[in-house]
């Protein structure tokens, strides 16, 4: 019996080997294949599709059509152990284009008792998505096609997706170069085209890369750097942060200002949260500052002004997320630009969970459209 790491890593050698090249006969299974794979709105088929092969490959006495202990019986697995333990390192080894949490954690397949059969509703949109998945599923349980032809097919697809994507950003890229000699943007300009680029649907990930990138561009003058970013869908309980970004000074590892994003209106609730997590952590900060998209709530802005001195001197604020940008800019003018750079850099960064796709080369036709302007 090969270890899952290895089933996986010679699916990618044989994919890999044949990209330009079908790995499967029939050309429905194809089809299906490819839709899946290639659908930009939903990842979470093509996760629970490589879970479910892989385990079946590693252990083909086991139903692939039973990724949950809980249907009993000597053929169901769970699929969320092999999703998370193998399939989420090797996605991101290879920054394929997937979701970067487990497929066993949305509605679709979260907590379900019952094979996954032809037929079944599922929970989710696109409704054809889950349809082909449940399909090919079924196509493997009557050997139509084998699960390592399935699974190299798979990822194939995923390269040809991944490399595809990559080519567009260098494409963009490219173009941007070309405007290197003009005048940089001005302080306004740069948030203007932030601000514009943030009223694009999925773009709650950005208030993060903007402070990230304001102290990446800073940092070396305050004295201070900011920790590596948790993923966008962990939660701080999980990862033991205070926020969203944690600064430390330069020469020191304790967290002295932590940053915390919201992309509503933040509440009273919020601010006691973070009271909590701080007296849990143990750890003194001197700054915790909420960063907003939304209205502020001057009542609730006098609360968390009012915690200086009930906390013995933790400063707590609320700030509103381009007003904090704007400022910024004009206080480290002379350093817009390499502001500009880093937060392009973290955007392009992002896995397409949280930053997709289509917002970066949204962002990056919008920052040509400036600097040609």
């Amino acid at each position: 019996m090969s270890d899952p790491a290895d089933i996986l890593d010679a699916a990618f050698q044989r994919a890999t080997i044949n990209l330009n090249h079908s790995l499967v006969a029939d050309s429905r299974i194809r089809d299906n294949v490819e839709y899946v794979a290639g659908n930009v709105a939903n990842k979470a088929g093509v996760r629970l599709l490589m879970a479910c092969l892989l385990a079946k490959i590693h252990n083909p006495s086991v139903d692939v059509r039973k990724p949950y202990t809980k249907i009993g019986g000597v053929d169901s697995f769970s699929g969320r152990k092999y999703d998370e333990n193998y399939v989420t390192d090797f996605i991101n080894l290879h920054s394929l284009p997937c979701n970067s949490t487990s497929a066993f954690l949305t509605p679709a397949f979260r907590n379900r008792n019952a094979p996954l059969v032809p037929g079944l509703e599922l929970e989710g949109r696109p409704a054809q998505l889950y349809v082909d998945v449940l399909q090919l599923l079924d196509d493997v349980h009557h050997k139509r096609v084998e699960p390592e032809s399935l699974l190299a097919e798979i990822i194939r697809w995923l390269l040809i997706n991944r490399n595809e994507q990559q080519q567009r950003i260098e494409s963009l890229l490219r173009v941007l170069r070309t405007t290197q000699d003009a005048i940089p943007l001005s302080s306004e300009a740069i948030v203007s085209l932030v601000e514009k680029h943030m009223t694009l649907k999925g773009t709650s990930r950005l208030p993060v890369l903007i402070v990230a990138a304001a102290y990446q561009a800073a940092g070396p003058y305050l004295g201070e750097r900011t920790l590596p970013l948790q993923a966008h869908n962990a939660a701080d309980i999980q990862t033991g942060a205070l926020g969203d970004v944690e600064i430390m000074l330069a020469d020191d590892s304790q967290v002295v200002t932590s940053y915390e994003m919201k992309d509503r209106r933040v509440s009273r609730g919020d601010i006691d949260r973070a009271l909590q997590k701080l007296e849990k952590s143990k750890i003194r900060v001197d700054n915790y500052i909420f960063v907003t998209t939304d209205r502020i709530d001057e009542n609730v802005q006098e609360y968390a002004r009012s915690l200086y001195a009930q906390t013995d001197g933790i400063e707590f604020i609320i700030l509103d997320c381009i007003g904090f940008l704007r400022h910024y800019l004009h206080l480290f003018h002379r350093h817009r630009a390499v502001f500009l750079e880093a937060y392009q850099s973290l955007i392009l960064a992002e896995p397409s969970s949280s930053v997709s796709q289509a917002v970066k080369e949204a962002f990056l036709s919008m920052r040509q459209v400036a600097e040609e302007g």
